[in-house]
């Protein structure tokens, strides 16, 4: 009876120690499973929609190297970019002009990441059968006092212009750089390069101005003065209608979304993708244009 005794007893520590151990592999388990969930960071980037398709297929590369990270990108231009990132509500705000430019923006605390250039050039349907005009025809195109395109050496056809909205980066660049902040005249606006390169491409007699990157069959680029619009030409400033191409952020970035905006400045970015889509890298500037417009030549 005493060996029986010993037997189920032994044999009942042994049970104990089985369920205690499988007790404990299954909380291990459980907090193992908890902590391999990494924490997913969701960036969200508004505005320039002449830097819109950069940011999205960079964002996409990013997010396929990193799978915690989700990033989402909008148009609407710099304007709301701006406006949107220094109240806060998204991470960046994509920018053609610099934020000390727009009017009515506190652009305090704003930090500026330039990650391009891009050109910008007037562009016509290619019904029109202009190739170059002088900056003062251009001028007087916009302002409404040369209505038909016979008038600078095209066709017996009238001149359909097509505007960006206000607050477009495009735009206020365009103004800027291509007409000399003269007045415009009303005439129907669009608030997207890709609506106006459609407008433009599919509109007889029509002209607008887009960024390289938007510049596609159907579409004649306007020279000015003989000079033409070419990354080349913007390097060096002859051609005059460009800009940097900002992502501002609110304050200093840290974790994924200094790490992306870091990503945009790398080889990687700036030596391919940039160059794919159509525009400039940041190395391939032989000068540098303040806000004010100063030119400083680079080594």
């Amino acid at each position: 009876m005493m060996k029986k005794a010993v037997t189920f007893g032994a044999l009942a520590v042994t049970m104990t120690v089985l369920l205690a151990g499988c007790g404990s592999s299954s909380a291990t388990s459980t907090k193992s499973s908890s902590s391999s969930k990494a924490k997913t960071t969701k960036i969200v980037a508004t505005g320039s929609t002449a830097l819109q398709p950069l940011v999205e297929q960079a964002g996409q590369e990013f997010q396929n190297e990193h799978a915690n990270v989700t990033i989402n990108v909008q148009g609407g231009g710099s304007g709301a970019g701006l406006s949107q990132v220094a109240k806060g509500s998204v991470n960046i705000g994509n920018s053609d002009l610099f934020a000390q430019e727009q009017s009515g923006l506190d652009s305090k605390g704003l930090v500026d990441h330039k990650v391009a250039v891009v050109g910008m050039a007037p562009v016509v349907n290619k019904d029109a059968g202009v190739t170059n005009i002088s900056k003062a025809q251009l001028v007087k195109i916009f302002q409404g006092k040369i209505k038909n395109w016979k008038a600078v050496g095209g066709k017996n056809e009238k001149i359909t212009v097509v505007n960006r909205a206000q607050g477009s980066g495009t735009r206020a660049t365009f103004e800027k750089w291509g007409l000399n902040n003269a007045k415009v005249a009303t005439s129907q606006e669009q608030d997207s390069n890709g609506t106006v390169q459609k407008i433009v491409s599919t509109t007889p007699g029509a002209i607008s101005y887009l960024a390289f990157s938007y510049v596609k069959s159907g579409l004649q680029p306007l020279s000015i003065d003989n000079v033409k619009p070419t990354e080349a030409n913007v390097a060096t400033n002859k051609w005059k209608i460009w800009a940097y191409e900002h992502m501002y952020t609110k304050g200093k970035p840290t974790g994924e979304l200094a790490s992306f905006l870091t990503y945009m400045t790398s080889k990687g970015v700036q030596g391919s993708l940039v160059k794919k889509l159509g525009y400039i890298p940041l190395t391939s500037m032989k000068v540098d244009r303040g806000m004010s417009g100063k030119i400083t030549q680079l080594n």
